[in-house]
């Protein structure tokens, strides 16, 4: 395989270079956001670049124009004289896995996370992918919310909570619900918005759908730090599966339509019971192991599709303990092969390893179909 250096995405960046005698890494810079870690992400790339045993074939990079990692892979890779390759980063995170487990057969990719720039120049992040060494398609994605205000609805879990009740028809609710909380001004705003799609893209990340059931429920309506919603779900879930039997509800999704796995039922479930009220733990349990049933049998229809029964599982949702842990217990009991990754975590700080695999792989198929000299 061609030696390739990758650059990375935005959050907790880091470069890593494949170069025939494995994964070299750059330390972990952080965030792209602070000029420190800018300086450092240039420095690293370029001390990796010179360690490199064999000639760079090529710089991969994100596919989202205005990260500084892109725009450095750019720069370099004229500077150098190679390509600069474009990664998707759902691709990315699936590539993660098949590198870390040497794959080079086609597999399933569960790729959850907060957000990364899709191929259609919309937010992904619930991604069901089919994924080969040098070809990749996405087969479906999780129903598509509306961003209200876009990325503060990020920061705001009760925006979150607000789609979720517009897709589900129920936006003249908004108002009444979330004023309480925030404020009728607020409230209202949020609730004119989404009703006039103003200011609201779209999005399928299964990080805003957690956010979304922890609006609902009211555990947090403005995060002081990233994932912090979905983190006190979690917790309530497992302190509530400790010590009670839950069932999940199998009738409310329908997993064998794969363009789309439509959550709205599972939120119009968590959307009956009162702010932050006595039920919360349970409905947080409930709302974890329906979910992850949903996606595990999802990912299973498309593997009786494509034939494919083997499912790689990447981005950060599944730092989530316990939707890691019941999603692969699900596809398992499918009889499938589950994977995740090893050398490395599942969320960005590991993203550059399958950006490099990618690209690799990619540019190997170039160099194949060039004709003779």
């Amino acid at each position: 395989m061609p030696a390739v250096l990758a650059l990375g995405a935005w959050l907790k960046n880091a470069a890593c270079l494949l170069d025939g005698a494995g994964a070299r890494w750059s330390p972990v810079h952080g965030d792209l956001g602070d000029p420190e870690a800018c300086r450092a992400l240039d420095a690293s790339v370029r001390r990796l670049a010179a360690e490199s045993r064999r000639p760079l074939a090529g710089v991969a990079h994100d596919l989202h124009p205005d990260f500084f990692s892109t725009r450095l892979a750019v720069e370099l890779a004229a500077a150098w004289g190679v390509p600069a390759v474009p990664v998707q980063h759902h691709h990315a995170h699936i590539g993660v896995v098949m590198a870390d487990h040497g794959l080079e057969e086609p597999v399933l990719g569960l790729a959850l996370d907060g957000v990364g720039l899709g191929t259609d120049g919309t937010a992904w992040g619930g991604e069901l992918l089919w994924v080969a060494p040098r070809e990749w398609r996405r087969i479906g994605r999780l129903w598509p919310l509306q961003l209200p205000g876009g990325d503060v609805a990020a920061r705001e879990p009760w925006r979150m909570a607000a789609s979720a009740l517009q897709a589900l028809g129920r936006g003249g609710e908004i108002e009444a619900r979330f004023a309480p909380v925030v404020g009728a001004p607020a409230a209202k705003a949020v609730q004119r918005m989404l009703a006039a799609g103003l200011n609201c893209p779209v999005t399928s990340s299964a990080g805003r759908w957690f956010d979304a059931a922890a609006g609902a429920l009211g555990l947090s309506v403005r995060q002081a730090h990233e994932a912090e919603a979905a983190m006190a779900l979690e917790k309530l879930a497992a302190q509530h599966m400790a010590q009670a039997e839950v069932r999940p509800r199998e009738d409310l999704v329908d997993p064998q339509a794969l363009q789309h796995l439509d959550l709205r039922p599972l939120l119009g479930h968590l959307l009956a019971h009162p702010l932050d009220g006595p039920a919360a733990p349970e409905a947080a349990a409930w709302f974890h192991l329906s979910l992850a049933h949903a996606l595990a049998d999802w990912a299973a229809a498309a593997a009786r599709e494509t034939g494919v029964r083997t499912v790689c599982l990447g981005g950060g949702c599944f730092f989530n303990a316990v939707l890691a842990t019941h999603v692969t217990g699900r596809l398992a009991s499918h009889g499938l092969r589950v994977l995740a990754p090893r050398s490395t975590n599942c969320g960005d700080a590991g993203l550059s390893l399958g950006q490099a695999w990618v690209a690799a792989r990619q540019l190997a198929t170039l160099t194949e179909a060039a004709p003779c000299a």
